[in-house]
């Protein structure tokens, strides 16, 4: 059980957050302290003390993401993590204040009564847990032995999922009618290929998916040495590692922790890719792109900064000044890059007039293809690091945010140093990093274009 000194209660609500927010603010330049220590199961643990509020958040992340879904099943890793709330079996060991089956409203009112939030999600890479609670022990000790429960011994009730299968199907047909959907599935296609990373989940892919399906993944997903947990909150060392212990006391144990089978990489492009989709809209979709870079590249900082000066900067960026500012072919253009365990995509985005799609997408080829070969001048490159050194406090102004944050570090395996550093690293960069970090990695010539709804200008 934790135990905490008995204090006053120093703030309230709002009054507590703000203090936070300030605290975070106030501190986004000084030392950020993480503790990591790995414990005996082998679960990583990176840690944030923050005392100024009484809230624990935590992340648990481990390798079941929609990257090792089969083909033929695209959607069991995000179907499998959102099944985990739709009921529990009881506890083998018949002991804890949770210790009998609660079907999916008990499981919604026990989280209510303790004021607690708890959530299962997936990503490409990713399979994750969320836990939020108060710090108060007599609510974190029924929240951790909730969480603990609902991650071990979830029920996949068959008739729950034929409900829900049934409703996302119905889902997925609608948005097969929307062409912002349709366009990016085909860009993604285009993109990936056949590496997972461009799978979709289907109406079809969704019937071949049983409840037994969902319980063998889980079975194989949950164990202690490959789960990675990032903590912020009031606690201290002691109380989180006894805090991780519990949470995972439930899983699976798995002697020598066994290496997972590799995922291949997404292959380049070999050439370009055009796309032009007939589709009824009142505005056309324009998607450019290809395969990007994977998040352990050492040109991030290069490229981060690059693209903020390309397409991420907003209405500063020279795709903004090229197509809207001086064409006024679109309300809005963006670039930005997806990178994960693999090389994710690299994507340019707008929306404009049908007979004005393909003159946009020409100009967007030209700034990209500039971009790349010249690299960005002096001014441009000191506006983007003075604006994103700028936003920094506001990357790590919360708790919430502040844990997502350690969640990267962890799971990529960043420097413990990483967010103190950030800074830094983004004034570092040259015009000449860029260029270089640009020119290798995007091949303005073997890009995939997807233009849904143009005309011919």
């Amino acid at each position: 059980m934790f135990t905490w000194p008995a204090a006053p209660l120093r703030c309230w609500r709002s009054v507590c957050l703000l203090g936070a927010s300030l605290w975070l603010v106030g501190g986004a330049q000084a030392t950020l302290p993480i503790a990591h220590w790995t414990q005996a199961s082998g679960a990583r643990v990176y840690l944030v003390e923050s005392h100024a509020i009484p809230m624990v958040d935590v992340q648990i992340d481990l390798d079941a993401g929609s990257r090792r879904d089969p083909a033929t099943q695209a959607g069991l890793a995000s179907v499998m993590a959102g099944q985990i709330a739709s009921g529990l079996r009881a506890d083998p060991s018949g002991k804890g204040p949770y210790a009998q089956a609660l079907d999916e409203n008990q499981i919604g009112e026990a989280w209510a009564d303790l004021g607690a939030s708890f959530g299962s999600s997936t990503s490409g890479d990713r399979l994750s847990f969320s836990l939020r609670s108060l710090s108060y022990p007599d609510l974190l000790n029924k929240a951790v032995a909730l969480a603990a429960r609902q991650m071990a011994h979830p029920a996949f009730p068959e008739a729950i999922w034929a409900r829900d299968r049934e409703k996302m199907s119905a889902s997925l047909r609608e948005s097969l009618t929307k062409p912002a959907v349709v366009a990016q599935n085909r860009f993604a296609q285009a993109v990936y290929g056949a590496h997972p990373y461009g799978y979709r989940a289907t109406p079809e892919s969704l019937s071949r998916i049983s409840a037994q399906d969902l319980r063998a993944l889980h079975a194989k997903a949950l164990r202690s040495c490959r789960a990675s947990v990032s903590l912020v909150g009031d606690l201290t060392r002691a109380q989180a590692d006894e805090l991780v212990k519990r949470l995972l006391a439930l899983w699976p144990s798995e002697p020598g922790c066994q290496s997972l089978p590799a995922v291949p990489e997404v292959p380049a492009l070999a050439q370009a890719q055009d796309l032009m989709l007939p589709f009824d809209s009142a505005q056309a979709h324009v998607l450019l792109g290809q395969p990007g870079y994977k998040r352990n590249d050492p040109d991030f900082f290069p490229l981060l900064v690059g693209n903020h000066i390309l397409g991420g900067g907003g209405f500063v960026s020279r795709l903004t000044e090229q197509v809207r500012e001086k064409r006024g072919l679109s309300y809005s253009v963006y670039s930005y890059f997806s990178p994960g365990l693999h090389a994710g995509a690299f994507t340019v985005g707008l929306q404009t007039r049908p007979d004005q799609a393909v003159q946009a997408l020409q100009v967007a080829k030209e700034v990209v293809q500039v971009f790349v070969r010249e690299g960005p001048s002096q001014a441009e490159l000191q506006a983007a690091q003075s604006n994103l050194v700028g936003g920094f406090a506001l990357r790590i102004d919360s708790n919430r945010k502040l844990l997502e944050n350690v969640a990267n570090i962890a799971w990529n395996r960043l420097p413990l140093n990483y967010l103190d550093t950030w800074t830094q690293q983004v004034e570092r960069v040259t015009t000449a990093d860029v260029r270089r970090a640009m020119a290798r990695v995007l091949q303005p010539d073997r890009m995939a274009t997807v233009v849904l709804g143009g005309s011919a200008p």
